[in-house]
């Protein structure tokens, strides 16, 4: 589960008893100094409840991210989420991590990134007869995707997009 932006903060059940959390947004404006100053990207931050609540900071770099990376902004940013105090002394779990080579294009910078790579679209709906789509990411804007296909070219509005990521070629990335 999310943390919902725009919240002053939100209320998550945990065994029975609301778990106060802080927004996104405040979490969010806390670390941002410290991803700029290392030129790391803040993806997405998402709380995680149950047994062992979780804050997950999701990260990337222009280079990609790896293992020395997340743990050296694991490292930045703790001593930083101990004064904000996310979870209003609950405890709870910090994971930062890479968002995955699959993950879905969601922003204006992620579709800028991936212009000119082939893509998966899944829709919600069937169009032309098939819900899934692999072609190049040709162009977009707030409403529409436009795609280059085998077929030709290819506009579908984002609202009938229910995912849209990188298409990973698994065979080259083992070579």
């Amino acid at each position: 589960m999310s943390i919902e932006s725009g919240l002053r903060h939100s209320q998550y059940a945990y065994s029975g008893v609301f778990m106060k959390v802080k927004s996104v947004q405040e979490i969010q404006d806390a670390l941002q100094p410290i991803a700029e100053e290392m030129q790391i990207e803040i993806v997405e931050i998402e709380f995680k409840q149950g047994k062992a609540p979780a804050l997950t900071v999701y990260i990337d770099t222009d280079s990609g991210v790896d293992l020395n990376t997340c743990e050296k902004f694991h490292r930045a940013i703790d001593p930083v989420l101990d004064e904000v105090d996310p979870t209003f002394g609950a405890a709870y779990t910090l994971n930062v991590s890479s968002p995955g080579l699959d993950r879905p294009l969601k922003t204006d910078r992620d579709f800028q990134k991936r212009l000119g790579e082939k893509v998966e679209v899944k829709l919600f709906a069937p169009m032309q007869g098939k819900k899934l789509f692999e072609a190049t990411l040709k162009a977009f804007d707030e409403h529409c995707v436009t795609l280059e296909t085998s077929n030709g070219e290819l506009k579908l509005e984002r609202a009938k997009i229910a995912k849209i990521c990188r298409a990973i070629d698994f065979d080259a990335l083992l070579k």
